[in-house]
């Protein structure tokens, strides 16, 4: 318990750690102080940590529970730039994070974070195994901008129920990426009709419902297979699901 409240005091207040920062610092002076101050206190955290420069493209820190995961030091990290994403995360999932991470330097608010799913390796020929990550803005400038962007990554336990939920959220919206533009090519009748296919509905049920004759069921079920590429009730599901039809 007194390592929880102690996390929670560190990692969500944006003041409580670094009380004696002031103006008279330059920049650098502050990203030295930061640095230090969280690498005393991070083998109290509940997973890796992790503090990135101001745009996130380079590590400039990570606890040691990460080094070790990953069998590298500080000092390779920091000279990785950009090739520590390539290396070890998935890059499909960047559609996902990316987004969330330009927001958080935007908005520039202490007191704002994001959380996302990553899919991480911790070696070539390794699998991804499925990890929880929280990020905000660690500290800000002279100028206001922000200087550090610090980040908590737990991984979740494989033979966890959590593990396989994330990963079918993770399918679901590759599907979705990938097959957007098909489905924008849908009229909303269709759209109606994919919806009943996809809770096994008969034509004759989907036309009392929608008050059309059942050949017309049967042509818009025709139109959905051919425009879709779906041979099975199961790919049309696919569908249904990751646009959010049922």
């Amino acid at each position: 318990m007194r390592n929880y409240v102690l996390f929670s005091r560190l990692f969500f207040s944006p003041i409580l750690w670094l009380p004696t920062v002031t103006k008279l610092m330059t920049d650098d002076e502050t990203i030295t102080r930061a640095l230090a101050e969280i690498a005393t206190t991070a083998h109290h955290y509940p997973g890796v940590a992790i503090v990135l420069n101001h745009d996130g493209r380079q590590v400039l820190y990570m606890s040691a529970r990460g080094l070790h995961a990953l069998q590298i030091t500080i000092p390779e990290l920091v000279a990785m730039g950009e090739e520590y994403y390539v290396r070890y995360f998935n890059p499909e999932e960047a559609h996902e994070y990316v987004p969330k991470v330009v927001e958080l330097l935007e908005r520039n608010d202490l007191g704002y974070s994001v959380s996302f799913f990553q899919q991480v390796r911790t070696g070539p020929g390794r699998t991804f195994e499925h990890y929880l990550s929280t990020a905000r803005v660690l500290v800000q400038g002279q100028q206001g901008q922000p200087l550090l962007i610090i980040c908590l990554s737990c991984r979740i336990e494989p033979d966890s129920h959590l593990s396989t939920k994330v990963q079918r959220l993770l399918d679901e919206n590759a599907f979705l990426r990938r097959h957007a533009a098909t489905f924008a090519s849908l009229t909303g009748r269709e759209r109606q009709i994919l919806s009943h296919l996809a809770r096994s509905r008969s034509s004759g049920e989907i036309a009392e419902t929608l008050f059309i004759s059942t050949q017309t069921v049967d042509t818009h079920r025709r139109n959905l297979r051919h425009k879709l590429g779906a041979s099975t009730a199961f790919e049309l599901g696919q569908y249904a699901r990751a646009f959010d039809l049922i």
